[in-house]
């Protein structure tokens, strides 16, 4: 059996020798590579991460069941049960299911913002056609934006009892109001027209149009047409 070892560092034969200590490696240049081994061991492979994008699936959950039952409902048991995953996973990729709430709300933001940035971007310059896309936005004109309405709601409906999500719809400024206002003024406005109080009303005034729509109490195409009587009401002819 002493004759079968084999190299450690090669795996080749390690020849018998006929007195003293049999040698572990086969040759010099063997012996020296695990010398330089040990003194530089190689870093281990890093573990196994987690499934890619395993926070965002957990907050998409939380989307789907405020969507359809409420953030009421939005429990760590539901949220990992909607997610295909344990409670556990849930709570080791959140502190508490507040953190995980207001993750969720942001994710959802930043979303939204990319996908009517995407939109808005293929329609070219015109100002008046950016302004009108960038009030369509705030409708519920295909599912995404629809599921997103909804979610949004039920966080609006829960931030007026919750200061930490109020803070998240309550920012400073009003970048959404401030960006209507520059696009009315760039469309060309009527006489005595304050592009930001038009704004103002526009941005409020649509975001209810959009709830009816939602609780399909008005036509989408009514939504719309309201839409352009008041674009033509503010902007000049030309």
């Amino acid at each position: 059996m002493r004759d079968e070892m084999t190299c450690p560092v090669c795996r080749g034969a390690v020849r018998p020798v006929t007195r003293g200590r049999r040698p572990v490696y086969c040759s010099r240049a063997c012996q020296a590579r695990a010398y330089r081994s040990r003194r530089n061991p190689p870093v281990p492979a890093p573990a196994e991460p987690e499934p890619a994008g395993r926070r965002r699936q957990i907050a998409e959950a939380v989307w789907r069941i405020a969507a359809e039952r409420g953030l009421q409902m939005a429990t760590v048991r539901e949220i990992a049960a909607e997610a295909g995953v344990s409670p556990r996973v849930v709570q080791y990729h959140f502190t508490d299911k507040h953190h995980l709430l207001l993750y969720a709300l942001q994710t959802l933001q930043k979303e939204n913002e990319r996908h009517g940035r995407q939109r808005i971007a293929a329609l070219g310059h015109d100002p008046r056609v950016l302004l009108r896309a960038t009030l369509e936005e705030l409708l519920p004109l295909d599912d995404q934006r629809r599921m997103s309405l909804r979610v949004m709601t039920a966080y609006y409906a829960r931030s007026l009892t919750d200061p930490a999500l109020a803070a998240v719809f309550l920012h400073e400024g009003s970048p959404l109001e401030d960006l209507v206002a520059a696009l009315i003024s760039a469309a060309g406005l009527r006489p005595s027209i304050d592009a930001g109080r038009e704004a103002d009303l526009l941005v409020g005034g649509v975001s209810g149009l959009g709830l009816d729509l939602l609780h399909r109490r008005r036509t989408r195409a009514d939504v719309l047409r309201t839409i352009d009587y008041h674009l033509n009401r503010i902007l000049s002819s030309g």
